[in-house]
């Protein structure tokens, strides 16, 4: 039996060695552009928008080695869409109120090197809405693709050493 769990030991190895990890630095949720939720309370909203961001980033972090680390400040964040007030408030999702994102990133590898590193940097899709959308994460989708694109264009490469 101990055989058993040795051998389980060495075939997940592997798999437990790609562990890169993202720190988050959030500025005041107040400062932002856009981050105005429709019908539920800031607090929560600010709290939903936060986890699910980190989230997004800790999986895309998830293919680097381990000992890898990627810092990232949003400086600034305007969702896709725009809230409308009336009678029942809602987001509306619209080509003229795409995505933007200005984030300040360093990416450091396992010795502690700079890998990659900028200062407030624009990320922004004006033709969001002309993409397929996949996948059937429909929670701030606009904003997470926009995340992903600059990571596959920014990151990625870096990680391959």
């Amino acid at each position: 039996m101990k055989y058993l769990y040795a051998i389980t030991l060495v075939c997940l190895s592997p798999l437990t060695t790609l562990a890169g990890e993202t720190n988050v630095t959030w500025r005041d949720f107040k400062e932002y552009r856009d981050v105005v939720p429709a019908n539920e309370s800031k607090a929560g909203y600010y709290k939903r928008i936060a986890s699910q961001f980190e989230k997004h980033l800790s999986k895309l972090m998830s293919d680097a080695p381990q000992g890898y680390q990627l810092d990232i400040t949003f400086d600034d964040i305007d969702l896709a869409g725009d809230v409308r007030f009336n009678m029942h408030d809602i987001r509306i999702v619209k080509p003229i109120f795409f995505p933007r994102l200005k984030i300040s990133y360093t990416l450091t590898d396992n010795a502690g090197a700079v890998l990659a590193q900028a200062e407030e940097m624009v990320l922004k899709d004006l033709s969001f809405m002309d993409r397929v959308r996949t996948g059937r994460d429909s929670e701030f989708y606009y904003d997470k693709r926009l995340l992903s694109t600059w990571y596959k264009e920014e990151i990625a490469d870096k990680l391959k050493g």
